[in-house]
């Protein structure tokens, strides 16, 4: 948890603005001015399908994995100290994902308190975490328990305090499924070399496959991967996690539910392999073109490889995800002529398919950064991407409290601030599907502007 002093000379900085593009496309996708208007490409597909949209969480699930593969390697072998990071980090991003949703832990419409308070609350709490992310433990608990003390007050005063409801948190969530996936991943990685990694995800993809296409799905007359709620994916969500703590929008599944999980651990086993590829050195002779020597496996310390000291190597590294993402697009699309692309669903043609997506948007920013050297046009996406966790648990948490906070609207109707602000200032300017874009493209700009001034101060939050 502790912040970066500053970052490495030898850092592979495509990945970090890989990154910053995912990240900054989720939070432009996920913060439209009205969910009514918005350009079909900034869209998830409805069902079976795909968009640009749909390509940024198996991403991001990738660049989860590329790092696993790039980090300084124990030579003395496996230690305690090892699993204990990778479980506690996992324990950490999981429960990020929790809170991001329970914030300010009391009803905020039901609440009888005042707004400001109310506000406040939300506030104090959002910024003892990030004290807590930034290794500032003492002044978290201080802004936690101050901010905890005066809602207490308020209580002790006679204010009814609606407590957030758990009966009704959803559990799976964008930041779970990534530390499921960091978890489960690391630790393959650590018992196993890159052939046995391509033989477990090529497995799990097709188990995948038959579990879906197969198996029969209780209480459905027919299962078919056609339906929202006859699909055997949905039928786990609901029974294990049940519908109270699934999607909302749905409550017959969970975009990232309990068996879709598998497909997306291969997605990062996906970008292991290719973080495996791009530290492999060359060969000494003809016999190949790149070789992963090292036996042991890893730490979450960046590893000091200088990536563009041989040009020429450097090139044929990035030839070589050019064309295992040309050869992964087209058997993504392949199969999917029987198993269809589904993000919510994450079937496997949608994991090899993104995969490959993947390796050429990776491919192209080695290239043209790690290679080529051309990096200034990037800074923006560098500033996004060394802050990606803060990014997005922060602007989401902005996006809520504007949801929450209600004011009285031009018809005397009562509607969100959110809502008031694109009504009032972005509607009287563009046509509503232009509003709604704009809206979006303001509020990803206020977050670079913010994550600029931690970058300015090399403020670097990491887990």
């Amino acid at each position: 948890m502790k912040p970066a002093t500053g970052g490495s000379p030898s850092r592979l900085i495509s990945l970090d603005v890989f990154r910053g593009m995912t990240i900054a496309g989720m939070v432009l996708v996920n913060n439209p001015g009205t969910w009514s208007t918005i350009y079909g490409p900034l869209k998830h597909a409805e069902w079976h399908g795909i968009t640009p949209t749909d390509y940024i969480f198996p991403f991001f699930l990738f660049i989860v994995g590329v790092p696993i593969a790039l980090s300084k390697r124990i030579e003395a072998g496996l230690t305690r100290d090892v699993y204990f990071k990778i479980i506690s980090r996992s324990f950490l991003i999981f429960a990020l994902g929790i809170l991001m949703s329970a914030i300010p832990f009391f009803n905020f419409a039901e609440t009888q308190i005042p707004v400001p308070v109310k506000i406040l609350a939300v506030l104090g709490y959002s910024a003892a975490l990030f004290l807590y992310l930034w290794d500032k433990t003492l002044q978290a608990v201080i802004v936690a328990g101050a901010t905890a003390a005066v809602v207490t007050g308020f209580w002790l005063f006679g204010a009814v305090i609606v407590p957030y409801d758990v009966s009704q948190m959803r559990i799976p969530g964008v930041l779970q499924r990534i530390a499921v996936c960091y978890l489960v991943v690391s630790l393959i990685y650590l018992h196993t070399n890159w052939k046995q990694q391509a033989i477990i995800g090529t497995t799990l993809l097709l188990f995948y496959w038959l579990l879906m296409t197969v198996i029969p799905v209780p209480g459905c007359e027919i299962a078919t991967i056609d339906d929202h709620a006859c699909n055997l994916a949905a039928w786990l969500d609901r029974t294990i996690l049940t519908e109270a703590h699934i999607w909302r929008s749905s409550r017959v599944f969970d975009p990232e539910g309990i068996l879709s999980t598998i497909p997306a651990i291969v997605t990062t086993i996906s970008g292991v392999l290719t973080g495996t590829w791009l530290r492999s050195e060359p060969r000494a002779s003809a016999g190949g073109p790149f070789v992963d020597s090292t036996a042991t496996r890893t730490n979450v310390e960046p590893v000091q490889t200088n990536w563009s000291t041989a040009n020429a190597a450097g090139t044929d590294k990035a030839l070589g995800l050019f064309f295992a993402g040309t050869v992964l697009l087209a058997v993504g699309w392949s199969w999917s002529l029987v198993f269809p692309l589904n993000k919510s669903l994450w079937t496997s043609s949608y994991t090899v398919y993104t995969s490959g997506l993947a390796l050429l948007t990776l491919g192209f920013c080695y290239f043209v950064i790690d290679v080529k050297g051309y990096k200034r046009w990037s800074r923006p996406f560098v500033i996004f991407g060394v802050n990606a966790l803060a990014l997005f648990v922060f602007s989401g948490i902005m996006a809520r409290l504007m949801g929450m906070i209600r004011l009285t609207g031009p018809n005397g109707r009562e509607i969100s601030l959110q809502q008031w602000v694109f009504t009032n200032i972005y509607l009287s300017i563009w046509s509503p599907v232009n509003a709604s874009l704009a809206y979006a493209v303001s509020f990803i700009l206020f977050w670079l502007f913010l994550m600029w001034l931690l970058y300015r101060r090399r403020i670097f939050i990491k887990v």
